[in-house]
């Protein structure tokens, strides 16, 4: 039987919030009104929509109106790729976007 294959387990997306959120203030996020900021700039945000997380993160960081890049985070494997990418994106802004 080649059947060796096995169903990853079902993404809940509550659980993958709170997640998300652990790993954000890791990386020195402050959570307010479901966004992420750092020194008083939203940098990125997430909520809940159906079965999947939504989530966006700034192109750069701005006092005035962001621009925001969202996407849909359906798994985990979507999760760990989402905040390897945002902790490269902070690495880049570092200080000087303060």
């Amino acid at each position: 039987m080649d059947d060796f294959a096995f169903a990853p387990p079902p993404f809940k997306p509550d659980e993958a919030l709170q997640r998300l959120r652990k790993d954000l203030r890791e990386l020195g996020l402050t959570e307010r009104e479901g966004r992420f900021e750092r020194r008083g700039l939203a940098l990125a945000k997430a909520a809940i929509d159906g079965a999947v997380l939504q989530v966006a993160v700034v192109k750069a960081p701005s006092r005035n109106s962001p621009e925001w890049q969202a996407r849909a985070l359906a798994n985990g494997a979507d999760l760990r790729a989402f905040v390897a990418d945002l902790k490269k994106k902070l690495a880049a802004w570092g200080d000087r976007d303060d």
